[in-house]
């Protein structure tokens, strides 16, 4: 038994450390000395009870100095594990070692030194797990007899988890029986288990392999057997411990999940939910107990990782037991009944009945026919989770009422339409059947809530009872018709006559904004509450006219609307959500419009985007909100896990009791909540065809040319030159209207060209030099790509200019057998004059029988009125042919890049020089 070490050797690395943390040698010398000194006792004293007294100096120097711990970690862990391995049967001598490696890795008080200063715990835990032998020799000493060898064993294992999670978990992992050891520890005595139940929550966490092998170990046995000695709900910390170490086991493991269902089943958990004695007997220790408790029964409900293959049958299964469990029940009685109970823990039993009935119809119809309370005072769950929603003060709990009308309502039509049709016949509340009467309430709460006095000052019960409304109207158009048949007459001063109810929303819509602007000027205490209420609204009227076109139609039935969704996108004291949503709404305005009546219809809707906001500034208003989204969305689905450092004096429950104190966390608590994963992916499917939607309304003007039969016939005593005429006006006002559409066309470009370069811009900025290369040689081949399609391009613009001669040709054709036509009627007159004259002529000089001439004349011009007709038809249908394929062709040079003003204009220019020439030839 030598553990000597070289004084130099001492000397030299203590100074270094030294010089290193304090940058000066002399302000750490004594300590660095004196731990020299016994160290130097304990590797090389003779005598035991010296060597057990400089352990005993050791430890205390190390607990109270940090620099003697930078010291000792420098220079003592040699020394301290050559003890442990080589005077096992010292058990003084061993209990010093392992208490004072305890001291060297705890840090001593809260006060931090400098930033570049060493942290000596850090430090030393890096030392002692760096080796894994160390851990090794660590986890044989939990089998030593001596209690305070195993106690203070299982303190350094939990400090080196602290600091070395990875390091000791992989270590473990490797180790033979090293979790075997750790799991015998739960059943030693009382404090010896504590310590192991705390060494094991640090150690499950993110550990699937170890996860497992407790599970296969025993552990879950073990937790629930702890958790029945300690008294459930009612007991101490040991139980939060448990049910940690519990909840570490099946949060991401749905073969855990699955064994703890099939083996021991769901009773133990439920078990721990009952209410035992007085209800109102809460104390704060067991507040924290159920809510873990709670976040075990949520996690059951969650069935695993989203990844997992087997996670929806899994969750199916574990909702199917539990209800069956009758948790339903507790879940009610926590999150409901008991008002005694804390609003965090109210919170997580509507979460826990939110997913409980999530996707699962058996468990959706038990929760729409539950009822509360005793006869005559019986009340259904789903009246009292609304009035929770509609009277609570806390943000909190509105959230979680509303997520279960969320999970209530989805993929449930069945449900929404019983609930949304105690609100069209709510004024019928009579009923011989106490069911449907407590169904009539459920309306007529939620019509209450959905009415406010202006003089109120307080939209807050509105915007909730709008949530409510929005998740019973999401994906069910018959609702969506139902509810816009209800129109309400009420104290609203703005709204005198009985108006539909969707028209007091967007009443209430911007109402809210001029009460917004007036808390910002007071810097009123209700200002962030308000500013959640646009949005909340918002999400209500783009679920209500999706999918909907006659809520859009009654929506536009109020010009008023419109011209508010156009200042509230242009207002810049509005949040980028709200302007977001505005947008959104304006644009099903045009996506869902059927209407075609004029001041109504989507190209009118159009042209007021394009007049009021830009298109650029529009399709912008998608953008800014979409870039906030992405963060929205994870921080809805991510909640931190319960654990007894964020617990350990109860603050989170003490913030959930008081959750106005901080306006700023109940707006993002809220923004979570309404943009959820569900209607992140509606808006943006959404704007994808509101985007196409616009730009092909836009790029075809509202007044197209109807070519009606009655403008291409000659009229009445019309000459052959005014028709003609007549038809180059008409074609001159074809050509008109389609450069207005060539004029729409370059807008629309110019807009979206505008709106690209912006991002585009902006995220050149960010690409490396690598990224660039990459770019250039995108942009050489886009290049080359570009001047092959140039060369097709005038190949096609030679063939066009060759087929717009040949039509131009057959037009000067039909124009030259016009005048044959003309040619031929006039001499067709001048035989029938000559005809009359000699058919006069033969009367005065004959007797023969009278002929009748005007019949003769009559006929004659019939004929050639007839021959005229088929010639001049066969004119405007070559006409019209040839119009259409012009029109096509410009269409297709339009979309091909080539510049169609150029080609109308060479083109036009032609035939008015042959028109005058040949006026000119016929004078």
């Amino acid at each position: 038994m030598d553990f000597k070490l070289g004084r130099i050797n001492l000397n030299a690395v203590a100074q270094g450390v030294g010089g290193l943390v304090f940058g000066n040698e002399s302000s750490a010398s004594s300590d660095d000395s004196y731990v020299e000194r016994l160290l130097d006792r304990i590797s090389n004293g003779v005598l035991a009870e010296d060597r057990r007294s400089a352990m005993t100096e050791l430890q205390s120097i190390v607990a109270e100095s940090r620099s003697a711990q930078l010291a000792f970690g420098a220079m003592g862990f040699p020394v301290l594990m050559g003890v442990l391995r080589e005077e096992r049967d010292d058990v003084e001598m061993v209990r010093g070692a392992v208490e004072t490696l305890v001291s060297a890795l705890t840090p001593i008080g809260s006060a931090q030194g400098p930033k570049n200063e060493v942290q000596a715990t850090l430090m030393n835990s890096d030392l002692l797990s760096r080796e894994e032998e160390n851990i090794s020799l660590l986890l044989s000493l939990l089998s030593e007899e001596d209690f305070y060898v195993r106690y203070y064993t299982l303190q350094l294992l939990t400090a080196l988890l602290t600091h070395s999670q990875n390091r000791l978990q992989e270590a473990i992992l490797t180790i033979p029986r090293g979790i075997t050891r750790l799991m015998d520890m739960l059943m030693d005595r009382e404090v010896i288990r504590n310590e192991a139940l705390l060494l094991l929550t640090y150690l499950t966490r993110e550990a699937e392999e170890i996860q497992k092998i407790l599970v296969f170990e025993g552990a879950l046995e073990k937790i629930f057997s702890i958790i029945k000695e300690e008294g459930g709900s009612d007991g101490g910390v040991v139980v939060q411990d448990c049910l940690e170490l519990l909840n570490n086991l099946l949060r991401y493991s749905a073969s855990n999940q699955i064994l703890l269902r099939e083996t021991m089943g769901f009773e133990h958990i439920t078990s721990i939910l009952k209410l035992r004695g007085s209800s109102y007997s809460f104390t704060q220790q067991k507040t924290v107990n159920l809510l873990s408790a709670l976040e075990t029964v949520g996690l059951l409900l969650k069935g695993g990782r989203e990844t997992d293959p087997g996670k929806d049958s899994n969750r199916l299964a574990n909702q199917t037991v539990l209800a069956q469990k009758k948790i339903l029940d507790q879940l009610l009685m926590l999150g409901i009944e008991s008002q005694w109970v804390a609003v965090a823990v109210r919170c997580a039993a509507l979460r826990c009945i939110g997913d409980l009935v999530a996707r699962h119809p058996q468990n959706r119809d038990v929760l729409a026919s539950k009822m509360l309370g005793e006869e005559p005072n019986a009340e259904l769950a789903l009246n009292s989770i609304l009035l929770t929603i509609l009277r609570t003060s806390s943000t909190q709990e509105f959230l979680a009422a509303d997520y279960v009308f969320k999970w209530f309502c989805e993929e449930n039509t069945a449900g929404q339409a019983r609930l949304v049709s105690t609100l069209v016949s709510q004024a019928n509340a009579v009923t011989h059947s106490p069911l449907e009467n407590a169904s009539i309430k459920f309306g007529r709460e939620l019509l209450q809530g959905l009415t406010v006095n202006e003089s109120d000052g307080d939209l807050e019960s509105c915007c909730r009872a709008a949530s409510v409304l929005s998740h019973l109207l999401k994906d069910n158009v018959q609702c969506k018709e139902q509810v816009l048949q209800v129109k309400l007459e009420g104290p609203t001063q703005s709204l005198g006559t009985p108006e539909p109810l969707m028209h007091w929303i967007v009443v209430y819509l911007d109402l809210a904004a001029s009460m917004k602007n007036k808390d910002n000027d007071h810097k009123g205490s209700g200002s962030a509450r308000k500013s959640y209420t646009q949005p909340i609204i918002l999400r209500l009227l783009v679920t209500w006219l999706a999918e909907c076109p006659n809520a859009v139609e009654s929506f536009l039935d109020s010009r008023h609307h419109l011209t508010y969704l156009l200042e509230l996108i242009s207002s810049s004291s509005e949040t980028v959500f709200t302007k977001g949503l505005a947008a959104i709404l304006l644009g099903e305005c045009v996506l869902y419009n059927r209407s075609a009546e004029s001041g109504k219809d989507a190209f009118m809707v159009v042209d007021a985007i394009s007049q009021k906001i830009g298109l650029t500034s529009y399709f912008l208003k998608f953008e800014e909100m979409q870039k906030r989204l992405p963060i929205v969305a994870k921080n809805a689905e991510d909640r931190k896990p319960l654990t007894r450092s964020n617990t350990a004096s109860m603050e989170d429950v003490e913030d959930a009791e008081d959750e106005d104190s901080d306006q700023k966390h109940d707006e993002n608590f809220v923004l979570m909540s309404i943009f959820d994963t569900r209607f992140v992916d509606l808006l943006k499917n959404l704007e994808a065809n509101i985007r196409e939607s616009i730009v092909e309304l836009y790029s075809h003007p509202k007044s197209k040319v109807v070519v009606v039969p009655a403008e291409l016939e000659q009229k009445n005593r019309e000459s052959n030159e005014d028709y003609i005429k007549r038809l180059k006006s008409f074609v001159e006002k074809q050509c008109s209207e389609m450069q207005d559409l060539l004029g729409r066309n370059a807008s629309l470009a110019e807009d979206l060209a505008k709106n690209g370069g912006t991002g585009a811009s902006n995220s050149d900025q960010k690409q490396n030099g690598g990224r660039e290369r990459v770019q250039n040689e995108t942009l050489r081949r886009g290049l080359q790509e570009a001047m092959q399609q140039l060369e097709i391009l005038k190949s096609e613009n030679a063939r066009l200019k060759e087929e717009a001669s040949t039509y131009q040709n057959l037009a000067n054709s039909k124009e030259s057998d016009l005048q044959s036509l003309s040619d031929a009627y006039n001499s067709l007159e001048r035989n029938n004059n000559q005809l009359e004259n000699e058919l006069e002529f033969l009367r005065k000089g004959s007797s023969q029988p009278y002929i009748d001439i005007e019949a003769i004349k009559t006929e004659a011009k019939e004929e050639a009125q007839k021959e005229s007709d088929a010639e001049l038809s066969d004119l405007l249908v070559c006409l019209g042919q040839e119009q259409t394929k012009v029109e096509k062709l410009s269409t297709r040079l339009a979309e091909l890049g080539e510049d169609v003003d150029s080609l109308l204009e060479g083109i036009g220019d032609e035939i008015p020089e042959d028109s005058d020439g040949d006026e000119e030839e016929e004078e």
